[in-house]
């Protein structure tokens, strides 16, 4: 499906970024991936090896800017060109807000989750320009619905959307699409890895997993929108009818929000 292309892809360890790396996977396709975690990086680099890609990886902090450029000039100086960057990688994190005391984690999700697309962006421009590229983004519902024990992770989704919103209309002319995706509840692990009240890990979810979309559907949804050049997916009936409803009903949406989290969440 992307024959020829050079597609960058961050937070690509595990969950979405390693599924969407995996199935992008084939014959000319060439792979830049990054992540914290160099080992779980190059398994993933193995698998899309397998699978008939070339594959890159190369260890990314995106919350530290000279990681960011260093990711994508290793990979065009690699591949002589940028066709596709996917900007995935995030962290979560859950808490009420009179429960934290030290707001320093909600300051590492923005640099993580916003600031982390926008270095990865401003170094792969120059290359996605020449190649009438395209920028994929990996947002969240809770980017655009207010969620109780989001207050750290819902306005980082919301900025980097909006980022990606404005920079659509700046680049117009430019022949570089932007697709803004909008995933709800997905099987992965980013919950238990992300922040809890205290700062460390939070080891568990407070969100009710049982319905939750298996990561394969997830990429096979985000893949579609990639090759169609969508402007936005919103995933999941529920959230597209959510979103309508929070225009004209919105204490419906209030308690739709509020009925998918845990009792003891």
């Amino acid at each position: 499906m992307f024959s020829g292309k050079v597609i960058a892809i961050t937070g690509a360890s595990e969950g979405i970024g390693a599924e969407l790396a995996r199935q992008v996977a084939g014959k000319n396709v060439w792979l830049a991936l990054a992540a914290r975690n160099q080992e779980k990086l190059e398994a993933v680099a193995a698998e899309c090896r397998a699978l008939g890609a070339e594959a890159l990886a190369i260890r990314c902090d995106v919350s530290v800017e000279s990681d960011c450029r260093n990711f994508i000039e290793e990979a065009a100086r690699k591949y002589s060109s940028l066709d596709i960057l996917v900007n995935n990688a995030g962290v979560s994190g859950h808490a009420r807000f009179e429960e934290v005391t030290d707001f320093g984690w909600y300051e590492d999700l923005m640099r993580v989750n916003y600031m982390g697309s926008l270095y990865c962006t401003r170094y792969a421009l120059p290359h996605l320009k020449k190649r009438r590229g395209q920028i994929v983004a990996i947002s969240s519902l809770a980017g655009l619905v207010g969620i109780p024990g989001r207050t750290a992770y819902s306005p980082t989704k919301a900025a980097q959307a909006l980022f990606f919103e404005a920079l659509r209309l700046e680049l117009q002319e430019s022949g570089v699409d932007i697709t803004i995706v909008y995933p709800g509840v997905v099987a992965t692990d980013i919950r238990l890895h992300g922040y809890g009240p205290d700062g460390q890990p939070a080891e568990k979810s407070s969100l009710k997993e049982e319905n939750a979309m298996p990561v394969q559907e997830c990429v096979r949804q985000i893949i579609a929108a990639t090759r169609a050049r969508k402007r936005e997916l919103v995933m999941t009936l529920p959230g597209k009818v959510g979103l309508w409803l929070k225009l004209a009903f919105p204490k419906v949406v209030d308690r739709m929000i509020l009925r998918a989290l845990k009792k003891d969440g």
